[in-house]
C-alpha cells in the first residue's frame, strides 16, 4: 500500500518573500482557495507577527477554508507564538510553526546564543505553544549546516515537548540528494521518539537541488515535503510543488508513494500565481511550462504522433493543460461564458462576472477567434485587480513613426485628485507611456523587470505584459500585470496595477 506524502504549502508565505512577489488579502484568499481546491494538506498562510495585513490575512484564510490545515510562522518566542495563535485559531485544522537556528554560525553571528541556551529556548517555547495549539511544527533552521548530533538532541527535546511535526530544512539550498538522505536516515535511526513525529523537508534551490533533495529525502523517510507554486521564494527560491508532486506520481514504481494532490489543478495554480505576482515562468520550465509538451523536432513529432508515450511521460491533460479549442466568440452569451470559466476553474460573484463578460465581448470584437488560453488570462487579469484600485485608466492615445518621436497621452482616474491627464514624449511608445504616468502620479519609479509575452497565437494574440517597480521615494517593490491586444495598452495596465499594489503596501 502507499504511503501518502503531505504536502505542505508555503507559496504565501516563504514565496511571497521573493522580491516583487507581494501579495494584497484579497489575492491571498483568492491563492489559498486554490491551494485548497489543488489538494495542499497545509498552507503557511504568512508570518503573523510580521505586520498586520500578514495577521489579518492569516486569519481571513483560517476561517475561509474548510478542508486545508492553516499554519502560522513563528519564532520561538511567546510574543511570535501568542500572534501566531490569534491568527490561525479559527482553522479547522490550526498549525503553529516554531522555528529557531540550529548551525553554529547561526547561533554565533545572529542569535548570539549556545547551543545550550538554543535547546532551552526551543522546548519552552515548542511547549507553550503546545498549550495553545495541538499541532505544533518545530524547524531547525539551518539544519543541513548543524552538527547530527546536536539535530538529534535538539529534535528529541522538542517532541517531548510537543511537537508532532519536526522539520528538516535546507534554509541555504547548500546540500546534496545523497548527503541529505542520510541526514534524514540518521535521523529516523537516531532520534529515540521519532515515532511520535512527523518528518517535514524545507529545501532551497541555491544549487538547483531542492526537488532532487525533497526526493532524497522521502526515499530516506521524509513524510512532508515543504514547497511552493512554481518554486518561488527567497533567493533561487523553493522546492516547486508540481515537481515534486508529479515525480512521485510518473515515478510511483521507483518511490511508491502518493500525494493527495488533485494534479489536473496544477497548471491552473500555476497561472494563477504568475497572474498575481507577475513572476512568470521560463517556457522550458517542467510541468508548466508553455513548452513542457511541445514537439518541434521532425523525429519527435513522428514519435508523438505515432505513439504520445514515445515522448510523453505524463499528458497534458493530467497537469490541467487543456486543449486550445475555439468554442466562444462574440455571439456567446453570459451563461455559456460563465459556464466555460468554471471548466476552467474560476468562480466569479455576480458583479465580478458581470464586469469579466463585458471584457470578453470587447476582447471577441477584436479576435476573431476566443481561445481557452485567452478566456484564462482575462480572469488571471481580473483576479489581480480585485482590490479597489487608488488609480484608474480612463483614456490613452499614441502616434509613433520614422520620422515621429514616439508621443503618449494618457487620462488617469485618482480617487483622491480625480481626473488626471498627460502628454509625453519617449525613446519608444512604452518609454513614453511610462514617463507619462510617473508625471501624473507624481512619483519615480526604477523598473527593475519587464516581460511581455504573447497569450494565444495568430496575428491577434493578446500581449501579456509583466513588470516589477520599485518606488524610489519609500523603496517599496511590486509586480503588475498587464493583458491586452495592444502591447502598450498592457503595458500601462501593468504600470498602474504595480502603483496600485505599491499604494496598498504604503497603506
Amino acid at each position: 500500500m502507499s504511503k501518502t506524502i503531505k504536502i505542505f504549502d508555503t507559496t504565501l508565505r516563504d514565496g511571497e518573500q521573493s522580491p516583487g512577489c507581494s501579495m494584497s488579502l484579497q489575492e491571498k484568499l483568492q491563492m489559498a482557495l486554490q491551494l485548497e481546491k489543488l489538494g495542499v494538506d497545509v498552507i503557511e498562510a504568512g508570518f503573523a507577527i510580521s505586520s498586520n495585513e500578514d495577521f489579518e490575512s492569516i486569519s481571513q484564510i483560517a476561517k475561509t477554508l474548510t478542508k486545508t490545515g492553516v499554519a502560522s510562522l513563528a519564532r520561538a518566542s511567546k510574543q511570535d507564538i501568542d500572534r501566531a495563535w490569534q491568527a490561525v485559531q479559527h482553522s479547522p485544522k490550526p498549525r503553529i510553526h516554531i522555528f529557531i537556528a540550529t548551525s553554529d554560525i547561526h547561533l554565533e553571528y545572529k542569535l548570539k546564543m549556545s547551543r545550550q541556551q538554543a535547546l532551552q529556548r526551543a522546548v519552552q517555547m515548542v511547549a507553550y505553544g503546545k498549550s495553545l495549539c495541538p499541532e505544533i511544527e518545530f524547524s531547525a533552521e539551518d539544519a543541513t549546516r548543524s552538527d547530527r548530533d546536536y539535530l538529534v538532541q535538539v529534535f528529541t527535546a522538542v517532541i517531548d515537548a510537543g511537537a508532532t511535526i519536526i522539520n528538516v530544512p535546507d534554509t541555504v539550498g547548500y546540500t546534496t540528494p545523497d548527503e541529505f538522505f542520510r541526514l534524514i536516515s540518521y535521523l529516523r535511526e537516531n532520534v529515540p521518539n521519532i515515532d511520535k513525529a512527523t518528518i517535514s523537508v524545507h529545501c532551497h534551490n541555491d544549487l538547483g537541488l531542492a526537488v532532487a533533495n525533497s526526493l532524497a529525502a522521502v526515499r530516506a523517510g521524509a513524510e512532508q515535503v515543504e514547497c511552493t507554486i512554481n518554486g518561488i521564494g527567497e533567493r533561487a527560491g523553493n522546492a516547486a510543488l508540481e515537481e515534486v508532486v508529479m515525480s512521485l506520481a510518473v515515478r510511483h514504481d521507483h518511490f511508491g508513494k502518493k500525494t493527495n494532490i488533485t494534479t489536473q489543478e496544477i497548471s491552473h495554480s500555476s497561472n494563477m500565481i504568475c497572474s498575481i505576482t507577475g513572476s512568470l515562468v521560463q517556457a522550458n520550465k517542467a510541468i508548466v511550462g508553455q513548452n513542457a509538451f511541445a514537439h518541434e523536432a521532425g523525429i519527435h513529432q513522428h514519435g508523438v504522433l505515432a505513439n504520445k508515450e514515445t515522448y510523453e511521460i505524463m499528458t497534458p491533460q493530467s497537469v490541467g493543460v487543456h486543449q486550445n479549442a475555439f468554442v466562444l466568440g462574440k455571439h456567446s452569451g453570459k451563461h455559456a461564458f460563465e459556464q466555460k470559466l468554471g471548466e476552467l476553474g474560476y468562480s466569479f460573484d455576480s458583479q465580478q462576472l458581470g464586469e469579466l463578460f463585458v471584457n470578453f465581448k470587447n476582447l471577441a470584437d477584436k479576435k476573431k477567434e476566443i481561445t481557452d488560453l485567452d478566456l484564462e488570462a482575462l480572469a488571471q487579469n481580473k483576479v489581480s485587480s480585485t482590490q479597489k484600485p487608488r488609480y484608474l485608466l480612463e483614456d490613452f492615445t499614441f502616434k509613433s513613426g520614422k520620422n515621429i518621436t514616439p508621443t503618449v497621452s494618457i487620462s488617469l482616474l485618482d480617487e483622491k485628485n480625480g481626473c488626471l491627464s498627460c502628454t509625453s514624449q519617449g525613446d519608444g511608445l512604452v518609454n513614453a507611456a511610462f514617463k507619462a504616468m510617473e508625471e501624473l502620479i507624481a512619483q519615480k519609479y526604477t523598473l527593475e523587470r519587464y516581460i511581455v509575452k504573447a497569450v494565444g497565437s495568430g496575428e491577434d494574440a493578446q500581449g501579456q505584459v509583466s513588470i516589477t517597480l520599485q518606488n524610489l521615494e519609500n523603496k517599496k517593490s511590486a509586480s503588475g500585470y498587464g493583458l491586452a491586444t495592444d502591447v502598450v495598452e498592457s503595458s500601462i495596465k501593468a504600470f498602474l496595477n504595480a502603483v496600485n499594489k505599491i499604494e496598498l503596501l504604503c497603506g
